[in-house]
């Protein structure tokens, strides 16, 4: 994938998540990774891809 295509398949992301609204885009987003990882069907690279995604996150706030 080009740096183009995966700038405008990021922009349709946004685009979709903006369009279903906030409340909406938290379900949209497990749903398409879901998706994504049934696409991918390799478990550890789905690992994987899921630790660098958290890596970049600060932990939740705890009460």
């Amino acid at each position: 994938m080009t740096d183009g295509e995966l700038d405008a398949i990021y922009t349709r992301l946004c685009q979709v998540m903006t369009t279903l609204g906030e409340p909406a885009a938290t379900l949209f987003l497990a749903r398409f990774a879901l998706l994504a990882i049934a696409h991918i069907d390799d478990s550890q690279a789905a690992r994987r891809l899921i630790d660098d995604a958290a890596e970049a996150l600060p932990p939740a706030a705890h009460d």
